[in-house]
This record gives structure tokens, sequence and C-alpha cells, in this order.
């Protein structure tokens, strides 16, 4: 497998050089799922990306893998179904990058749910989802669900309904889609921008990409084009001239994260604020996060922030539910905020707009897939490369087998499914304690990594003597030369986000470590001062809107 940063004019040349069938453009979950599909298949596939993978929406949403209870109140069963099913796929083929967790659902006198539409709704949830019987759900009375969650608002509180919804890291489920996908002979550069499509006779043949690392443009041709661009999908179907019919409505989502100690909470909670909004809280690595808001958003794409409103909407939500809490602005720690690519319904809010995903086949050929779930992502993946199947079969008469990754574990993920994972992780707590790695510190990167933690463990014990001399510590050490040579991160931000996730939920730790990661990886990859500055300025600039909202858009 061939995904390092230190390698990527040789995967560029790859990509010019190979007879590709499929090229996908984004490398979010939908394009990591695209990719993955195709080469399993047995299509030739590369994907591009002009930021880092998964920096736009699949690195900032709730990261829940979730089934989609709040689509019940829509009638949207299909889409229940179906999510609910695919939550369980994602889980057995990696049980390091989705956890399940319990989550509680409280319900008032007055409120949007009574016992009983709590009760019927979860009843039907487990049978649409297909929710295995140890999962499925439970009612609670008020008094037990105060004792699991002491911090909530006892005043009118009736009982609440118990579920269990999956807990992820939405920029690793990319990565590990991606790396799997690059495993099986996938193509897949980030920093790469598409700046113009190219035609023959009419038809989409190519792109050309504009390498935003070492500023040369290149072009690759491929025989299907597919637009996988989430909040950017409009952008490139305009310059298709195929932006016609039904177009995207983005709407923004923002999340607040808290210290364990300030915001104790207990166990996840799902509950409805005063205007009838739904809002999760959960704890999570010691932290606690809040979110989400849900605006129509017409601000730069590359950049969405959270704003003063969005911010005092969050905390209005936290202090209604958990008055005795008394959480105020300078508690945040940490925030992000993030876009949602729908598809836009006339006359409907924002929270009602339907998460269905949608597929836009233009006259030049160019397909265009918006809308949908990070749940749905495979199912997603599924409908375009049938779509490419047929097509290859019709113009070139080559026949291709259905989908191949319902039961394909993703990298990181062979460690003999969900039921063997927590032995895997005790086999491998003993290897890493043999070499040295504290038990909390091994622990930690076992769940991260799973099966690849070999590899981890391997740079850790062979450079432990080296790494003293770069000022990094041996984990972090290890932890770095991973991402740079398996997960092809190239910029602080590339490490301290999508990589590691730390700048959302640990950022005294990303504060504490940046500059010897920004040494070691200008040294590494030879950057001059200027562009060793710019990537300090953009994760300073990173850290500061984590903190700080601005006014407005």
């Amino acid at each position: 497998m061939e995904f390092s940063s230190l390698r990527r004019k040789n995967m560029k040349q790859k990509m010019q050089d190979e007879a590709l069938d499929v090229l996908v453009i984004g490398g979010g979950i939908t394009g990591a799922g695209i990719a993955l599909d195709a080469v399993t298949r047995g299509m030739k596939a590369a994907v591009v990306e002009m930021q880092d993978f998964a920096a736009g929406t699949s690195s900032r949403s709730t990261k829940l893998v979730h089934g989609g209870l709040r689509y019940l109140k829509q009638f949207e069963f299909k889409v229940v179904a179906e999510v609910g099913k695919e939550r369980a796929i994602v889980y057995e083929n990696g049980p390091h990058v989705t956890t399940p967790e319990w989550m509680m659902l409280p319900f008032y006198k007055g409120g949007t749910f009574g016992p009983l539409t709590t009760n019927i709704g979860l009843m039907m949830y487990d049978f649409l989802a297909g929710v295995k019987k140890s999962e499925r759900r439970k009612m609670f009375s008020s008094d037990v669900a105060m004792d699991r969650e002491p911090t909530l608002k006892k005043d009118g509180l009736k009982g609440a309904g118990y579920y269990v919804e999956y807990k992820t890291d939405d920029a690793r489920l990319t990565l590990e889609v991606m790396k799997k996908a690059v495993e099986k002979g996938a193509l897949a550069l980030n920093y790469l921008q598409v700046t113009e499509l190219l035609y023959k006779e009419g038809k989409v043949v190519g792109v050309k990409v504009l390498d935003l690392i070492d500023n040369t443009t290149t072009e690759i041709f491929a025989k299907k084009i597919v637009n996988a661009a989430g909040p950017w999908v409009d952008t490139l179907r305009e310059k298709d001239g195929s932006k016609k019919g039904k177009t995207l409505r983005l709407t923004k989502g923002i999340h607040l994260v808290f210290d364990g100690e300030r915001f104790p909470l207990k166990q996840a909670i799902y509950f409805d604020t005063p205007d009838g909004r739904m809002v999760f809280a959960i704890p999570r690595e010691g932290k606690t996060y809040v979110g989400t808001t849900d605006t129509v958003y017409t601000g730069n794409i590359a950049r969405p922030q959270m704003t003063v409103q969005d911010r005092d909407y969050v905390i209005d939500a936290i202090n209604f539910m958990f008055p005795k809490v008394k959480i105020t602005a300078s508690d945040v720690e940490s925030s992000w905020a993030g876009l949602r690519p729908l598809i836009h319904e006339e006359g409907k809010s924002p929270s009602d707009i339907s998460r269905k995903d949608e597929i836009f086949i233009s006259e030049s050929g160019f397909i265009s897939i918006a809308g949908g779930k990070l749940t749905g992502y495979r199912k997603m993946a599924e409908s375009i490369i049938d779509l490419v199947a047929k097509n290859l079969h019709q113009t070139e008469n080559r026949q291709y087998p259905a989908t191949q990754t319902k039961h394909l574990p993703l990298s990181g993920g062979e460690v003999g499914g969900s039921a063997e994972f927590e032995r895997f992780v005790t086999q491998k707590l003993t290897e890493a304690k043999e070499i040295g790695l504290a038990t909390f510190a091994a622990e930690g990167l076992i769940r991260r990594y799973g099966s690849n933690i070999d590899i981890i463990l391997n740079i850790y014990k062979n450079n432990k003597g080296t790494s003293d001399t770069t000022a990094l510590d041996p984990t972090l050490f290890a932890v770095l030369e991973y991402s740079i040579n398996y997960e092809l991160a190239y910029t602080p931000a590339d490490f301290f986000i999508r990589r590691t996730g730390a700048l959302f939920f640990d950022i005294n730790w990303v504060h504490a470590n940046k500059e010897p990661v920004i040494d070691y990886m200008a040294k590494k990859f030879g950057w001059s001062d200027e562009t060793k500055e710019n990537y300090t300025n953009e994760l300073d600039q990173l850290l500061f809107e984590a903190k700080n909202p601005v006014e407005s858009e």
C-alpha cells in the first residue's frame, strides 16, 4: 500500500499513467466509499481531494453512526430501516472506529415526546433498524433517569427511553475506508484541486488539477468522473454547465466541547430544546460535547465558523436541560462547525429537509451525488458503482460483480469483528507493555488504530532512542510517523485534527506539542521558512477559531 506523503509525486504520476475506470472528486466519506466499492469490484479507481481527506463535512459531524431515530418524526421509515442496518455493518467492519453508546431520551410534561410516543417510536426503531436483542430499547421511570444522569432537569421529568447509538471518529472512519481502498489498489491524493473539467465530443473525460503543495498542474483522465464533493457538488455542476433542477441547500451545525470535570455527564443524552429541536450531549475521552445547531449557510464553504449566536443557542439548550451545571461561554474548551449538503426542498425549515441522497447525471455523463448521511456511505457508494458498472457494461461489454463491501473489514478492522475486539485490545496491551508503553497511552492507541497498531508499536520500538533528538516523546513520534507514512498527513492541521482529533478533544495537548511537531514536519518535508510559517499560522488560526466565535457570518 502506497499512502505516504513522501511519495506524492509518484502517486500523482500513477494517476496520469493508469487507465482509470473511475475518478472521484472529493475525499470525504462518500468519495472514500465509492473508491472502495469500485476497486473491490475490479475497477481502476482514483480519488482527488482539494483539502485534506475528511476536511469538510466528514470531520465535522456529531460523530455518530446513528440509526436515524429523528427520521421517524418525518415518517422516513425507509431511511431508518436502511441506515439502522448499515450502522451494524459499519460496526462489524470497523469496531476500532465505532463504539456502541447507550443514549437516554428523557421526556417531560408538555415536551415533544411522552412515555407512549417514546416507547412506540423506539419499538418501531428497533424493528425497522433490525436492532440486535441485547441493544433493544428500555424504558425508565423518572427516578431511574435521574439516577443515571443526576445533572438532568428534574422539574416535569416523567421518565426516559433508553436505546443504543454508535459513536465514531468521523475523520478516522473516512481514513480507514480510504486506506482500505488504497490497499485494494485505488490511488488517492489530498491537496489536488480540480480547476477544470476536460471534455471530448461533449462527454466529460477527465480533470485538470492544481497541486496545492508544489503548485504544478496535471491532467487526469478516466472513463467515468464522479462528483462526490459534498458542499462543493453544485460548484462542480456549475463548471459542467449542468446545475439545473434540484440544487443543494447548505445548513450549518456546530458542536461545543467542555472538560468532563466542568460538565460531568455520566451518560449520553438526546433531548429536545425549548424550540422543539433535538440536541445530543455525549461524554467522550474525559470531555463532554454538545450539538448541534441547524441554520441555513451562505458563507465561505471552506471555513464555516461558529458565531456568538450559535454558541449561545447551544449553551442555552445545555442550561435548559442541565440547570445544575450552569455552563457559561468561558467554559467552552473547543468547538467545530460543519456543513450539511442537503437537497433543497421549497418551504421546508433546515431541520425538516430530507437527509436522503440523490444522484444527478448530466448530458456530459458527469455523475454527481449529494445529500445522504455518514452512516449510509456504503449504500451510496454501491448505487454509484452499480451505475458505473452498468454504463461500462454497455460501452465495453465488461461485467462486474455486485458490491463486495458488506463483510469487508476496514483498514485497522482486521480484529475478528466486534465480538473479538476486546480480546484483541487485551492481547495488544500486553505487547505494548513489553516494549515499555504506558497502559493508558497504549490502550488509547490500540482502540484508535485497531489492527494497524502493530506498525505503530514497531515504529515506537525501533525509534525509542532516535526520537529523543527530535524533541518529540516516543509515543508522539510513532503516531506522527505513522500519520505521514501511512495516512498521507502533510500539514500540522491534518495531524492535529483529522489524524488524532486532538484539536477538538484535547486542545491543551495540541498547544503543548505543536512546536516540536511542526519542527519535525518542516524538516521531514524540507519546508521553506515561509511554508513553515504559513502552516503554523493556519494551525494557530484554527486553534483560535475553536475557542472564539465570530460575531456573525
